[in-house]
């Protein structure tokens, strides 16, 4: 799909965009969002944060307006004919209300991918005057498809970046952030998919105050843009990943890429677990959930000042979007810990003999533990996966060498992918070392300390011979314990599971625990 240039352009400049943008027509369905305050976030890098509330726009990004301007200059001709798009989600919903609000019929082609929140959004914002078309598992797939059908019916194609028109109307941010705070301003972030809001963004900027840094944000496994830098000409990539979809671009813009390489200053990538860190950030300072692309910019930002430390300056954290499907929250919420490296995972090696478990726990010393899985399965080791709160990366190191202090092995797992997205669900399975096992659940109150305390507890010639827990951020803890108990001596652990106090459930006959641990 060729890059279109507004009339009148033969060639893209900070001045122009300028031009473009103060004339733009977006806030006929736009609205100025708000440059708020992270005052949670600022406090902790010792920085002023503010976050541009693109999520308050009414299709919940800035998206609507790009769209929206290029739709409003289309001629009397070009609206009978209709348009045809292709978006992960954002745009398309930008283009489905301004569809409906123009009088347009809008032709949608969406990735297969696409989350439903945003299928169904389209759907409910363009009503009768928009068709949704699901293709292939890329935005690239998509826009091929949308290509086939505008060829096909002459339609009008509404470019999601890279179109001057749709730059344009994305650069209208921009305008805003410099009126809302026209004191001392050090950099603003941006995400990058494609290029339009960066490229928009960026060029505005440098326009009316170039001594303000603009800096881009891409997903690792989605950087189009900062692999097309380094070339220096566009590149296409093989794959990109869907954490982020709204960014999820295999090639950038050919309007978007000399427009960013000449006025962004840098562009950042930034990990999943930074990601989640960001999303988490923007709750508890907002209450508001951005989607991952939506919270790229945040990342970025905290990546930056880690790496250069606190400026003169505020910094300005574009929060481009928060249509987040509700099934991925589990996984953010799992994942921020790690990416605010709050939380290290281990795999610890111990002797599978008595006492092992205490001086595990004297190992930990006040750190709080936030995972632990174990079952038995060697006669001479235990394998332990266990998560550690943290404040800082010194502290991982210094449990790593506290651990070995004590002649355990450890492997520190916190930056790695396998262990995080799956081998930490998987520890378990039947053993026949787990006889005489009885299993029981527990409840206990989640304080700093609880853990080690319930573990101590255990009298010292019942073995454990499986355990489960994980913090979830609640009052109270939930853990799984298998312990090895003669039957001549179930009434001796009735009166200990009297003296604990804890709410607890026999799970012993449970017929799922039967059918996959118990032999």
């Amino acid at each position: 799909m060729n890059a279109r240039l507004a009339a009148g352009d033969t060639v893209l400049t900070a001045a122009s965009m300028l031009r473009r943008a103060e004339a733009a027509q977006v806030y006929d369905v736009a609205q100025q969002t708000a440059l708020e305050p992270a005052a949670l976030v600022s406090a902790r890098l010792g920085s002023t944060v503010l976050l541009k509330r693109e999520d308050q726009q009414p299709v919940f990004s800035f998206k609507l307006r790009g769209a929206y301007n290029r739709m409003a200059q289309l001629g009397a001709i070009e609206r009978t004919r209709g348009v045809v798009t292709a978006s992960a989600g954002n745009h398309a919903q930008g283009v489905a209300l301004a569809a409906s609000r123009l009088g347009i019929l809008a032709t949608v082609v969406m990735p297969v991918t696409a989350p439903q929140v945003k299928v169904d959004a389209v759907r409910r914002f363009g009503g009768d005057f928009t068709r949704i078309v699901l293709f292939g598992e890329s935005y690239s797939d998509a826009q091929a498809e949308a290509q086939r059908l505008c060829d096909e019916r002459g339609a009008s194609f509404v470019h999601p970046f890279d179109d001057a028109d749709v730059i344009a109307g994305q650069a209208t941010i921009a305008l805003e952030i410099l009126a809302q705070h026209p004191g001392p301003l050090h950099a603003v972030f941006v995400p990058i998919g494609g290029g339009g809001l960066a490229a928009g963004v960026a060029a505005v900027v440098k326009a009316r105050r170039p001594q303000v840094r603009v800096i881009g944000v891409q997903a690792h496994d989605a950087d189009a843009m900062a692999r097309a830098f380094e070339a220096g000409v566009r590149v296409t990539l093989d794959e990109v990943g869907l954490f982020a979809d709204g960014t999820a671009v295999k090639q950038v813009g050919a309007l978007t890429f000399p427009l960013c390489r000449q006025y962004l200053d840098d562009v950042l990538r930034v990990d999943t677990d930074a990601i989640c860190a960001a999303i988490r950030d923007i709750y508890q300072d907002t209450r508001s959930i951005p989607e991952p692309s939506g919270a790229l910019a945040l990342a970025g930002l905290k990546q930056y000042v880690s790496a250069h430390g606190a400026v003169d300056g505020a910094l300005v954290a574009v929060i481009s979007g928060a249509n987040m499907n509700f099934d991925r929250l589990r996984f953010v919420a799992e994942r921020a810990e790690i990416g605010e490296q709050r939380e290290a995972v281990f795999a610890v090696t111990i002797p599978e003999q008595r006492g092992s478990f205490r001086r595990f726990c004297a190992a930990l010393g006040q750190h709080s533990i936030t995972e632990f899985n174990y079952r038995i399965g060697d006669a001479q080791a235990a394998h332990i996966f266990v998560g550690v709160q943290t404040a800082q990366r010194e502290e991982r190191e210094a449990l790593a060498a506290a651990f070995r202090a004590n002649g355990f092995d450890v492997l520190d797992l916190t930056g790695d992918e396998l262990a995080k997205l799956h081998l930490r669900h998987m520890i378990g399975g039947r053993s026949p070392l787990a006889r005489d096992e009885c299993l029981y659940r527990f409840d206990f109150p989640e304080r700093p300390g609880a853990l080690a305390r319930f573990l101590e507890r255990m009298r010292p010639d019942w073995n454990i011979s499986l355990f489960h827990y994980r913090n979830h951020g609640a009052d109270y803890g939930r853990i799984l314990v298998g312990i090895q108990v003669p039957p001549s001596e179930h009434a001796l652990l009735r009166q200990f599971l009297a003296t604990l106090a804890y709410p607890y459930v026999d799970e012993s006959d449970n017929p799922a625990y039967r059918l996959l641990l118990r032999t």
